[in-house]
């Protein structure tokens, strides 16, 4: 979807709000938007070793800071994401709405610094990353404050004598993103978990020895109505929108964050912002 036909679906679910009542308007601005839950889900797996058995991997993503998400939200969110006691945290892109015009300074790198999990923190561009001439000041924020970039890349995520690859691409929109680039040196008899900001990715993902595919990108549609579901959601995010989704006869899991923030209009409404705990555990 482009921008012109995103805005003119947005805008028609905003005029669909404004329609329903003043309260429902109130609600989707003011309310849902702050009403952060955690959505918790077990991945379970023969191939996940079972020295990784209630392993935790908390995932956030698209805070879009700046375009109605502040910083002492984010001080927020960094002191539920720490209380979940996460193995390893991942961000799967859109810190800021718009980098060209974001305040930069130390504030941000020494709130996302306050993260902690066991096994480290990583994260992969999102296409507002890349946007606004963001690519390398997102970097360094992100490097200063603890998180390790996965663009087109691989890591080995150990524990004793076991071990899963984590791996991340780099953004479909605006990045190089190169799947054989990133896979080059995984092995392929490890479980193997792909961090992909746009969800849509997993049509091609699924070809791949990946197992588990973390995205985010769509906001879960922001908006979403009972027997409707989401009135519209951005390119690369149009097949798989929200939640949990099994590919390849189950070989394939796939999960959609509704994410943080809010992105063109700062509204939500039934579709509350996510934190994503994943725990993984052992099939015997």
């Amino acid at each position: 979807m482009n921008r012109r036909s995103f805005l003119k679906k947005s805008l028609g679910s905003l005029f669909t709000l404004l329609g329903l009542s003043g309260g429902t308007f109130y609600y989707a601005k003011d309310v849902e938007p702050i009403l952060l839950h955690v959505n918790k889900n077990t991945v379970a797996s023969s191939k996940i070793p079972k020295a990784f058995d209630q392993f935790k991997i908390v995932q956030f993503s698209d805070t879009h800071i700046g375009f109605h998400y502040t910083l002492e939200q984010l001080k927020e969110l960094v002191t539920k994401i720490n209380g979940l006691q996460a193995d390893l945290i991942v961000f799967t892109g859109d810190l800021v709405d718009e980098p060209q015009n974001f305040h930069w300074d130390n504030t941000i790198i020494d709130i996302l610094k306050g993260l902690q999990a066991t096994k480290g923190k990583f994260w992969i561009y999102g296409n507002h990353d890349h946007g606004g001439y963001g690519t390398e000041v997102v970097y360094n924020v992100m490097e200063k404050a603890g998180f390790q970039l996965l663009q087109n890349s691989c890591v080995s995520i150990k524990l004793k004598d076991a071990a899963f690859n984590l791996a991340g691409i780099d953004d479909l929109m605006l990045g190089k993103p190169n799947i054989n680039q990133t896979l080059a040196q995984v092995n392929t008899n490890l479980f193997t978990v792909l961090l992909a900001h746009e969800p849509d990715f997993a049509d091609k993902a699924k070809n791949h020895p990946i197992d588990l595919q973390l995205s985010g990108h769509s906001h879960g549609g922001q908006i979403r109505f009972p027997f409707i579901g989401h009135l519209y959601s951005p390119a690369y995010a149009e097949n798989y929108v929200q939640g949990k989704y099994t590919l390849n006869e189950g070989r394939f899991q796939l999960f959609v964050s509704s994410g943080i923030g809010t992105t063109r209009l700062p509204f939500r409404f039934l579709c509350k912002p996510e934190i994503n705990m994943y725990t993984l555990k052992s099939k015997v």
